[in-house]
């Protein structure tokens, strides 16, 4: 029996698109000193420190408090943050950035160049979920004085490649913190120290976190707030009572309801828009673990796609506002996006056919073998999607089950535990696929790193494509690389990208400066002010 809109919207919520709205302007405003915003945060954080751990859960938080060397400019460019300039050698082996000078740390140590090639070299290369990949042919950083770094690599780096990922992937964390000690268990994972506009204050389990104004922050004058406070909220129900009363007057990357985001955007105390996340485009995955006898086999990888009816998925639990994924580039990245139809269009026939084909045909109650799903909660419609994986599944005589755990719990079962036979959750592409998509398909990611490949799948052709385009200077031959790429992930569907999707936000329109650069939820802050009531 086919799920309706209905009988999900009974048992569980769904995500919901609204229309943009136009940008703000508030130019003819003064900024305001002083206040406190409270923003949602929608899941708890084991780790704050983004040089460890890429997340839009931790950049929510800690991109106020630790800086990057770059972020986005409004146009979507790389702005200088801890860099003030860079420059790549013709072969693209070596990158050197000037580091902004008189910037300290929260504790008042200064920071250098050593606190970038300590990061870059024990933090990013070692244990960065997407910075393993990204760095794994980076040699040494040399620092010839304090306010130079040189990334040395054997292979070549593409510039715009390596800014663009930076602006997530480079977290600069201080080298005198962290030196000699356990990198994963220090205190500083959860207590960060910073050189950003914010500095931490407090974390209760749970409850709430607190940063309060850096009054030594190299940007002079600001920021202007006073202080931020993220509030944990997981019941979405709350979190739109929580912005109609004026407890919170920021909930971001879709963390409301689809009905509450329906009925807030015609509420003109807020903006609900995609407005300043375009940098995160993302996807609804289904993830394959190919150490199962049966998920080894592609035959069956395809069969299940074929039998997931996509365009009813969208079209009665996201309210059709999404679309059926052509591959793990999407439309919204033209300077990759290889075109294309989605590779397994609804067909029950032939799923049924593949099945048969691979030798798992009904046994005498109609059902042919049985699989464990773990859905990873990072978006309600999640587990709408794992209902609609099992029906549709029953409909070819595979038989699912769906096991619930807490988004944590979910993570270290399928990527550290590898305890799972399908999984299913959020991809996010981050404006070029060698930032945190193709790290889904190349082989060598540490055991336990989340969002990467844990699928027991590996194929030598994936890797040289993915490490040819990743190091490729040449634009155009890098496209075509990527196209190339994108048409073998595709029929051998380790990871099946299944929609394809933008965030929105839930915004106070008594904030101002607000999500007035591409990433603006993940960036820091440091011009955004609050409005008199």
């Amino acid at each position: 029996m086919r799920l309706t809109r209905r009988d999900a919207l009974l048992s569980a919520s769904a995500s919901l698109f609204t229309p943009l709205l136009p940008r703000m302007s508030f130019a003819q405003e003064t900024p305001r000193r002083g206040g406190i915003l409270t923003a949602h945060l929608g899941s708890e954080q084991r780790i704050l420190n983004p040089a460890l751990r890429a997340s839009t859960g931790v950049y929510l938080i800690t991109s106020k408090i630790l800086e990057a060397l770059v972020d986005l400019d409004p146009r979507g460019n790389p702005a200088p943050v801890l860099a003030t300039s860079w420059e790549a050698t013709p072969d693209g082996k070596t990158v050197t950035f000037k580091l902004r000078q008189g910037v300290t740390w929260h504790d008042g140590k200064p920071f250098t160049a050593a606190d970038v090639q300590y990061t870059a070299m024990e933090m990013w290369k070692k244990h960065l979920n997407y910075g393993t990949q990204l760095q794994q042919y980076l040699e040494a950083v040399d620092t010839p004085d304090p306010h130079t770094a040189v990334f040395r690599y054997s292979r070549p780096m593409p510039l715009n490649l390596l800014l663009r990922a930076l602006c997530d992937l480079g977290y600069i964390a201080p080298r005198h913190v962290f030196e000699g000690t356990n990198i994963l268990e220090n205190p500083a994972n959860t207590a960060p120290i910073g050189t950003g506009p914010f500095k931490f204050v407090q974390y209760e389990r749970g409850q709430f976190i607190i940063a309060e104004r850096n009054p030594n922050y190299w940007r002079k004058d600001f920021p202007f707030l006073d202080r931020i406070v993220w509030r944990v909220i997981t019941d979405k129900s709350a979190v739109a009572a929580a912005l109609e009363t004026g407890q919170v007057q920021l909930s971001s990357y879709n963390g409301l309801s689809l009905s509450d985001l329906d009925r807030l955007k015609e509420d003109d105390r807020f903006e609900v828009s995609t407005r300043g996340i375009e940098a995160n485009a993302f996807n609804n995955t289904l993830e394959f673990n190919i150490r199962r006898k049966e998920l080894s086999d592609v035959r069956v990888r395809r069969a299940i796609a074929h039998a997931i009816d996509v365009e009813f998925f969208i079209e009665n639990f996201l309210y059709g506002q999404a679309k059926p994924a052509t591959g793990p580039i999407p439309s919204s990245s033209p300077a990759f996006y290889p075109g294309g139809a989605p590779p397994y269009p609804f067909d029950k026939k032939k799923s049924a056919a593949l099945l048969d084909e691979a030798g798992y045909k009904p046994g005498a109650d109609g059902t042919r073998f049985t699989l464990k799903l773990v859905p990873i909660m990072n978006g309600e419609d999640v587990p709408l999607l794992a209902t609609f994986i099992q029906q549709s599944l029953a409909e070819v005589g595979i038989k699912v089950e769906i096991v619930q755990l807490d988004i944590a719990g979910a993570l270290t079962t399928v990527y550290r535990d590898w305890n799972f036979d399908l999984a299913t959750g959020w991809h996010q592409y981050r404006g070029d696929p060698a930032v945190s998509t193709t790290v889904w398909y190349r082989s060598g990611s540490p055991k336990g790193a989340p969002w990467t490949n844990q699928w027991g799948w590996q194929s030598d052709k994936i890797d040289q494509l993915i490490d040819q385009a990743a190091t490729e200077i040449d634009p155009a031959k890098r496209k075509t690389l990527y196209a190339e790429w994108v048409k073998a992930v595709n029929e051998e569907i380790p990871v099946w990208m299944i929609t394809e999707r933008q965030f929105f936000a839930a915004t106070s329109k008594q904030i101002r400066n607000h999500h007035n650069v591409p990433r603006w939820d993940s960036s820091d802050w440091h011009d955004t002010w609050i409005a008199a009531s």
